[in-house]
């Protein structure tokens, strides 16, 4: 939430990441992790970008009287299966959608009681009542817009890439959002809180689950490996030990 953007972040913004054995940091601002989560911890930091965008959308959900059953997850990656995972744990009707038509996304989102879709957005959910869009892709952004329900909230979570130039019906976009009461917001990172509640979340599912959305383990030596995405890859994770 820094405004002026003079602020250092491991391993994104000013500072080296945790991949090695020991760092320094200020207790004030350790999670501790219960002992049964183990290895899948290693899903808490993407985890707490989820629970701080399930946090904006339920405060901004309170602006009115508001009943939400249907949810739309853009995205089967990392943050759009644990998007899924929390949406679920809170008893929503979820669809998620993704271009993979193979691999483990799809069998990971049925094992959630929510549906997978590919091909057109469209056609995964009409008038859901929430979007999380964890794609980055420009094309997706606007279509989940369009088919928002009223008074639905989107919320961007994908980063784009910057070098795609698409043409849209911003007269439309304006009248809807508009019309129909649609509040559109982007999430990234995670304050203290966020991560307690990822935890939280993550103790709370299935451990197999858990285990399945890490597809590849790549030893720190090979940790250039880790940047080659195969087709079946979701999480690829670094072996530090």
């Amino acid at each position: 939430m820094c405004q002026n953007g003079r602020y250092t972040e491991h391993g994104i913004k000013g500072a080296d990441g945790f991949a090695r054995d020991r760092f320094p940091l200020d207790p004030t601002y350790a999670v501790g992790v219960p002992e049964e989560l183990d290895e899948l911890a290693v899903l808490t930091e993407p985890a707490s970008v989820v629970a701080k965008a399930w946090e904006q959308i339920e405060r901004i959900g309170a602006r009115a009287h508001w009943s939400p059953a249907r949810v739309l997850v853009t995205g089967a990656g990392p943050i759009g299966l644990l998007a899924a995972l929390m949406a679920r744990q809170r008893g929503f009707e979820v669809a998620v959608f993704d271009r993979a038509t193979g691999g483990p996304k799809p069998d990971l989102v049925g094992d959630l009681g929510a549906s997978y879709h590919t091909g057109d957005v469209d056609n995964a959910m009409q008038e859901p009542d929430v979007v999380l869009e964890c794609t980055g892709a420009a094309p997706v952004v606007f279509d989940v817009m369009g088919i928002s329900g009223p008074t639905g909230i989107v919320c961007l979570a994908g980063i784009s890439s910057g070098h795609r130039t698409i043409e849209i019906e911003a007269d439309a976009v304006n009248r809807q959002m508009v019309l129909e009461n649609l509040v559109v917001f982007g999430t990234v990172n995670a304050n203290r809180r966020h991560y307690q509640a990822a935890v939280d979340s993550l103790v709370a599912a299935d451990p197999a689950w858990l285990a399945g959305v890490i597809t590849r383990r790549v030893a720190l030596d090979d940790w250039e490996q880790a940047f080659e995405g195969g087709s079946d890859d979701v999480k690829v994770v670094l072996d530090v030990g």
